[in-house]
């Protein structure tokens, strides 16, 4: 009997510790900047727990170069006017985001202009503003 009562708090204990070492810090991002860039997306993923956009930039130096920009999950994205299909590979676009504190390209995603010229975030509209149109959902 004494295992038992025992072993519930040790898989308790084990299992939060679990959870706390999956979730990851934003520490590396300089949320005191923001960058804007253009380039074509390469990749979109529209997953949970974080959606995640690669646009390849020209950089400076004249040498492309992938930005990997992490996104709010897609419930998130919904709110604030996305679909899945809202940016296709190909897509000229120009986006902002947090770069990186040590200067690797990417860092966490603010918006995005598409081609058609629509500019997308990733949060609803605040403060009395329309909401986006409900999404049409396509598989």
């Amino acid at each position: 009997m004494k295992i038992i009562r025992l072993t519930g708090p040790v898989i308790l204990t084990l299992s939060l510790a679990v959870s706390l070492l999956a979730h990851h810090s934003a520490a590396g991002v300089d949320q005191t900047k923001t960058v804007t860039h253009e380039g074509v997306v390469k990749h979109f993923s529209w997953a949970n727990p974080h959606s995640y956009l690669e646009i390849e930039v020209i950089n400076a130096k004249g040498v492309p170069e992938i930005w990997n920009l992490e996104m709010m999950p897609p419930t998130y994205l919904v709110r604030a006017g996305w679909t899945s299909k809202s940016v296709k590979v190909g897509d000229k676009v120009s986006f902002t985001a947090r770069p990186m504190r040590n200067g690797d390209p990417g860092g966490l995603f603010v918006s995005i202009k598409l081609p058609d010229g629509k500019t997308l975030g990733q949060t609803a509209p605040r403060g009395g503003a329309a909401a986006p149109a409900a999404p049409v959902y396509q598989q």
